[in-house]
């Protein structure tokens, strides 16, 4: 769906000369010399007196009084075209091309480390393993003083333009100077630039003896293969049962979730289908070639689950086969199509909808040309209490569609899961906003990482965190005066409230500073998070074995 049409290009640029057609006109000694230029123009590049842009055109070329570069009058008048399009069409300049498509691509060229800069010291919290910083022997707990010998430390530089320091071209070299626990001096060391991959599983572990987790950030393009693995694994840790954490997700490419489904749903079953203007149908089908057919598996989804979030999700549900459980998903049924300008630019234009195998469409209502609105539909449900009652979400009749089991399901506006899960705002309370609002928590976790490193190093297993947070009795006091210093401090009514998930945050941000990384955060998160003990819930109710029959 990559294509490079001249046209293509040619045509916003023969827009761009639009603005400037009143002015260009009133230079003109009368009407009809105005004209008569015109048709010799027209006339001398072939061009039919019916196309206004491009007589428009080519009159600011060759006429206009001033030297005009159409290439930056492009560069402002595209991106006003595509505001008067749908919310999803969007244009991309060259130079942030790289930077946008490089999540959905699953790599990017680097060093290879995870640092922080939040307390204006650059401190390495991970390093990838077998990645060019570890083969250079860069460690956790290194400071980053020097990038090339500028000085990255205590000068308030921001993080993004650090991270543009440390990137660079694969296989080119940049010399760090390091300040090293135990050694005095800084030890310089030189890193060859490589691929660094980005994962968009986040996380994958057991929850307990049969039931996996899995969470995917976005559909990039080696989604598939990434859950594929994590699957292989889970199934080798005995997992019968799989809760698929789609919950942040705003999708990515189709070709990803539509892979993913055909892993869930048996043969010849309908995954999605795609119309374009003209009111062609594409529909992608079940190849019988799913090896999880036999799991059990619920799908979590929330208002920012979009897209191909919405796509698996809508086959799951509409084919009878999973359970869906959060709140209702963001309501983004249109089809774009990347088209790259020869300038290293693109194009990201809506070409069609999809549906749901039920038939429904669920891209929300939107005006062309309003994106202000579109997305303040998702303020509008929280003002509406939508995120707290399923009672406050109306459906029109006209959008009600039944599965093959009878299941009523909509459209219109999202996916609505078939058990909601109202936003947890039980654990809130004035220092839990303090220190979350103001970073103390988050500083506490760097700085806790930093004077543990030693212990934090040798950590390679959940178990051998659990094991370390239990020989820790004082974490929680700690943490307590570490807030008191900043000011903050609880009352007896603020700790019933809020000592569990602050807890679990805690341990959840420090074992992110290990190798173990997200499955650490999401391991220490999942047992205070309402949507994965509903999901549990469901699970015990609908054994594998019976969800299993039920799809043969």
């Amino acid at each position: 769906m990559y294509k490079n049409y001249r046209h293509t290009i040619l045509f916003p640029l023969l827009l761009a000369g639009g603005i400037v057609l009143g002015v260009l006109l009133g230079q003109f000694v009368g009407r009809n010399r105005a004209e008569s230029q015109i048709r010799n123009i027209v006339q001398r590049s072939n061009l039919q007196l019916n196309n206004k842009i491009m007589q428009t055109c080519m009159l600011v070329e060759h006429q206009f009084v001033d030297s005009i570069t159409m290439d930056s009058l492009a560069e402002l008048v595209i991106p006003l075209m595509m505001k008067e399009l749908d919310p999803h069409s969007v244009y991309i300049p060259a130079r942030e091309l790289q930077e946008v498509n490089e999540p959905l691509e699953g790599e990017f060229d680097g060093i290879g480390v995870v640092f922080n800069a939040a307390t204006d010291t650059v401190i390495v919290l991970n390093v990838i393993p077998n990645g060019p910083s570890a083969k250079a022997g860069i460690v956790a707990g290194d400071r980053i003083i020097e990038v090339n010998d500028t000085l990255v430390a205590g000068v308030k530089m921001p993080q993004d333009a650090i991270v543009k320091r440390l990137r660079g071209r694969r296989g080119s070299e940049v010399k760090l100077s390091l300040k090293r626990q135990g050694i005095d001096e800084l030890v310089d060391v030189n890193v060859v630039r490589d691929a660094i991959p980005i994962n968009s599983v986040e996380s994958a572990f057991m929850v307990n003896e049969n039931t996996g987790f899995i969470r995917l950030s976005q559909f990039a393009r080696t989604s598939y293969e990434e859950v594929m693995s994590a699957m292989f694994k889970l199934r080798q840790q005995g997992m019968q049962r799989l809760i698929f954490d789609l919950r942040g997700n705003a999708g990515g490419f189709m070709d990803q979730a539509i892979l993913i489904a055909n892993e869930f749903l048996p043969a010849s079953r309908l995954i999605v289908y795609t119309e374009d203007r003209n009111g062609k149908q594409t529909k992608q089908y079940t190849d019988g070639r799913g090896n999880s057919t036999d799991l059990a598996i619920v799908i979590l989804i929330d208002e920012d689950s979009a897209s191909s979030s919405e796509i698996l999700a809508g086959a799951v549900q509409d084919n009878d086969r999973g359970t869906i459980i959060g709140r209702r998903s963001f309501g983004k049924g249109l089809v774009q199509s990347q088209i790259p300008y020869q300038d290293g630019s693109a194009l990201r234009l809506t070409i069609a909808r999809y549906y749901t195998p039920t038939g429904r469409s669920i891209q929300r209502p939107y005006k062309n040309g309003d994106e202000k609105d579109y997305y303040m539909d998702i303020v509008r449900r929280y003002e509406n209490n939508e995120f707290f009652s399923a009672d406050s979400i109306h459906f029109a009749d006209s959008l009600r569609f039944t599965t093959p089991g009878g299941k009523t399901v909509y459209g219109g506006g999202g996916i609505m899961p078939d058990v909601f899960v109202p936003l947890d705002t039980t654990h809130v309370s004035k220092f839990y906003v303090d220190v979350t609002g103001r970073n103390i928590l988050y500083r506490y976790t760097i700085e806790y990482a930093d004077h543990h490193r030693e212990a934090l190093n040798k950590v390679q297993t959940i178990k051998q965190l659990d094991s370390l947070y239990d020989a820790d009795k004082a974490l929680f006091s700690d943490f307590l005066r570490y807030a008191a210093k900043q000011g903050v401090r609880p009352t007896q009514r603020d700790l019933a409230k809020s000592r569990e998930v602050l807890e679990a945050q805690l341990k959840a941000y420090i074992g992110r500073n290990t190798v173990l990384e997200d499955n650490a955060f999401y391991y220490n998160i999942f047992p205070i998070d309402n949507v994965v003990k509903r999901a549990l819930e469901v699970l015990n109710t609908a054994p594998a074995a019976e969800q299993s029959e039920e799809n043969k």
